[in-house]
């Protein structure tokens, strides 16, 4: 078949990604690239990522010059590919410009109708340029969309021109310029905002006995070097990996009023950043990893979140998140969702409790473990099961 030519996109490199920054090309025109190739460098709200390419072929050109910032979706490179099918007309390139001022990230921009503010009477009649986050936000607060001002291409309303009430007579003040921290913790603010209100979260938790678990992780690490040895983090995501595949209904996405189970069991990961924030890479298909497996995605994720060198095939997919705070001493975490997911596991720090065995009181080495899930996907007696899993396959590691 003879060499068709097609575009990459920039990805959405996670949930509560909108737009990002071309940081560095690491192809010219003329390189050969395979599927799983990183060919750029992206900087996000959190994060730096490197972008792999989904297609094999050769590049053609760069779409983007570095430093401008561009919505999820704009058009990358443009490459030729056998297996593609012809492309009518290449895009123009996008030359670099000057960067504004930070802002809010927002989503593609697109013509939508204006909303009318509740209480209003008077059916709308223009239409703006506004992102969807925007909109929704516009939608919850009962704004009228026609009478925000728009700092975003084009005049167009992102989210931080939405006001948190109705506006009032005298003109908001103009945002002043964030670091990348603040920024990022905004995203995070807004998300979390969002994720606490529309879901129904319900908690569960349960102190688990991990004397065994810990004692068949020593045996596995005894002729190990430290460098190479399994954490019990590692032991923890793939147990509650295992569980989540057994207890499916938690393992998926609340999308359009309805459960969409995952295809596979993608672990997100939460790893908390030195310089302030989280991100949260994922271990794709962690059920069915060998906890070397797992403990080889860990260390690689946190390494690459901690050197701001993640991978952008690392930020997708995920369909669980598990949060581990008990290297901070924290005894317990009561989490919030990351929508469109309906669950999120957490374990506090592993510390010596008085247990009753055989008789006798012992101190036994005790994670309390919680689940955060949405009940509009389960109820009590499905996160009940899940947290009963966990425990079975923490009593039994043979079965990792």
């Amino acid at each position: 078949m003879a060499d068709a030519t097609e575009t990459f996109d920039l990805p959405s490199l996670g949930a509560d990604m909108d737009e990002g920054t071309v940081i560095e090309w690491y192809v010219s025109p003329g390189d050969s690239v395979d599927r799983g190739d990183v060919v750029a460098r992206v900087a996000t709200e959190k994060s730096d990522i490197d972008v792999e390419i989904w297609q094999s072929g050769t590049v053609e050109e760069m779409l983007v010059e570095p430093g401008l910032k561009i919505p999820v979706g704009t058009p990358l490179l443009r490459i030729a590919s056998a297996d593609a099918p012809k492309a009518s007309e290449p895009p123009a390139v996008v030359p670099a410009v000057e960067e504004p001022p930070a802002e809010t990230p927002t989503a593609p921009i697109v013509e939508a109708p204006a909303t009318v503010a509740v209480g209003s009477t008077a059916a709308p009649t223009t239409t703006r340029l506004s992102s969807p986050y925007a909109r929704s936000l516009v939608q919850q607060r009962g704004l009228d969309i026609s009478a925000l001002t728009g700092s975003g291409p084009g005049g167009a309303v992102i989210a931080r021109d939405v006001p948190d009430q109705p506006l009032s007579p005298t003109p908001a003040p103009t945002p002043l310029d964030r670091s990348p921290q603040e920024r990022m913790r905004q995203v995070i603010a807004d998300r979390m905002a969002i994720a606490n209100r529309d879901i129904p979260h319900y908690h569960l938790e349960s102190e688990i006995d991990l004397e065994k678990a810990l004692d068949w992780l020593s045996e596995h690490n005894a002729d190990r070097d430290p460098s190479d040895r399994v954490v019990a983090a590692a032991l923890l995501i793939k147990a509650a990996a295992r569980a989540a595949a057994d207890v499916g209904a938690l393992n998926g996405f609340w999308i359009d009023g309805r459960f969409v189970p995952g295809t596979e069991v993608n672990v997100a990961v939460a790893v908390s950043l030195r310089r302030g924030g989280l991100v949260t890479p994922v271990i794709a298909a962690a059920d069915s990893l060998s906890v070397d497996d797992t403990m080889d995605a860990l260390r690689d994720r946190v390494a690459g979140a901690r050197s701001n060198s993640l991978r952008s095939s690392w930020m997708e997919g995920g369909t669980i998140t598990i949060t581990n705070l008990g290297d901070n001493g924290a005894d317990r975490v009561f989490g919030v969702i990351f929508p469109p997911q309906v669950a999120l596991v957490g374990f506090g720090k592993i510390q010596p409790q008085p247990r009753i065995v055989d008789g006798a009181v012992q101190p036994r080495s005790v994670v309390v473990a919680t689940l955060s899930a949405d009940h509009r996907a389960t109820d009590g007696a499905t996160g009940s099961r899940f947290l009963t899993k966990l425990d079975h396959y923490l009593q039994n590691p043979e079965e990792l």
